[in-house]
């Protein structure tokens, strides 16, 4: 917090702006030089907050990110701003005006909630995080929208506002936290906030979360950005048991229709890989159905089917080869095709992909895409490239 005083004098603004595209190897050269005419504490405090800027572009965009104060743990733990706009929409979509922000970090959410239109109470305990938050509604033009209070939001009275948005923090000193009911607060208290909440509420939690912790009353929706997974979020108010994939950009969303498995059948022309949000979500079945496909085997979401149909949700490969796993069989096909450019996909197999690499040492002009899984319940090699 008190990095964060320095660099909102004009003093600290002015040497921000100056140092923003520092190369973090001329790092100590330029504190050198910026410490004959500024406070050590001061050039120490702007270029951290630089480092952190760079890294906070991929989620925010190289224009907030230039503007906005971060600490390390913002950085690492907000939300990425185009699924925290999907959010914000989904907010206003149902009628909700006004949004409790209960563990409100850096403020992410509650900027996406604001350019939405909607009035945000964001809280946090730490005075640091707190007064991150604070700093970016002023820089964002949001301050009008954005009351930011430092509090336990175990304490913090709701009342007044029509939906409450949790985002327990989920890692500790030893890293990510698997219990939810380890998160802080715990999932069970905001899973209570959340059904007091007057319309509508949402619990970010993490993308691995058991399905059977999830509540009947709640609406469980699985969310990936560019095909990687970024969170699960539990809704309630929405439509309670729902259990749905979000694909964004779009956004595209798949429902669950309740199907059974798909059956297993053998390895067909093409090979799908669903989206990671429709893994998580349990909707393997209706990636299948759409893509009149099976499975290669009962445990395992790779889809296999004879025709190529475009979807949202899966990646589609064309398979030329279909081998059961022989390291000496792959080096030499790849060796006759003059492959250099190897892809190594795997599901449901002990062997790494770097060490596969360095085995068969491809080499040539050509590209091939490898995977390595099992068909029916056999180690198998599927050789092939993107359709």
């Amino acid at each position: 917090m008190n990095d964060l005083a320095l660099l909102l004098s004009p003093e600290g603004r002015a040497l921000l702006d100056e140092v923003r595209d520092t190369d973090p190897a001329r790092e100590l050269a330029v504190a050198t030089r910026l410490r004959r005419e500024h406070p050590a504490e001061l050039v120490s405090a702007a270029l951290g907050q630089a480092r952190l800027r760079q890294r906070a572009v991929v989620k925010f965009g190289a224009q907030d990110a230039a503007r906005m104060f971060f600490t390390p743990n913002g950085v690492e733990q907000s939300t990425r701003a185009s699924v925290a706009a999907y959010r914000a929409r989904r907010f206003a979509e149902s009628g909700v005006t006004s949004v409790a922000d209960l563990c409100c970090g850096i403020g992410g959410d509650a900027i996406a909630l604001a350019r939405a239109g909607i009035r945000v109470l964001a809280v946090d305990r730490d005075p640091a995080t707190a007064a991150a938050a604070r700093a970016n509604a002023e820089v964002l033009g949001l301050s009008g929208l954005i009351e930011v209070r430092e509090a336990d939001v175990t304490e913090v009275d709701t009342a007044g506002h029509d939906a409450v948005f949790v985002d327990p923090a989920r890692r500790g000193g030893r890293g990510r936290i698997f219990d939810p009911e380890a998160y802080s607060p715990p999932l069970s208290w905001a899973v209570s906030a959340a059904r007091r909440a007057p319309s509508t509420a949402a619990l970010k939690i993490a993308p691995g979360i058991p399905h059977e912790a999830v509540p009947e009353d709640a609406e469980a929706e699985w969310i990936s950005d560019g095909g990687d997974v970024k969170e699960a979020v539990l809704w309630f108010g929405t439509e309670p048991g729902a259990v749905r994939a979000t694909l964004l950009p779009g956004p595209r969303t798949l429902l669950s229709r309740g199907l059974p498995d798909p059956e297993v059948r053998p390895p067909g022309r093409y090979l799908y890989e669903p989206d990671g949000a429709a893994i998580r979500a349990h909707l393997v079945a209706e990636v299948a159905e759409e893509l009149d496909g099976g499975l290669l085997d009962a445990t395992i979401a790779y889809v296999t089917a004879d025709e190529l149909r475009p979807t949202p949700y899966a990646t589609a490969y064309e398979i030329t080869d279909h081998l059961p796993f022989n390291v000496k069989k792959l080096k030499a096909l790849l060796r006759e095709r003059e492959v250099g450019n190897l892809t190594v996909k795997k599901r449901g197999s002990a062997v790494e992909p770097e060490e596969l690499r360095r085995k068969v040492k491809p080499h040539g002009p050509h590209a091939a895409t490898v995977f390595l899984t099992r068909v029916a319940g056999a180690p198998a090699m599927l050789i092939g490239h993107p359709a």
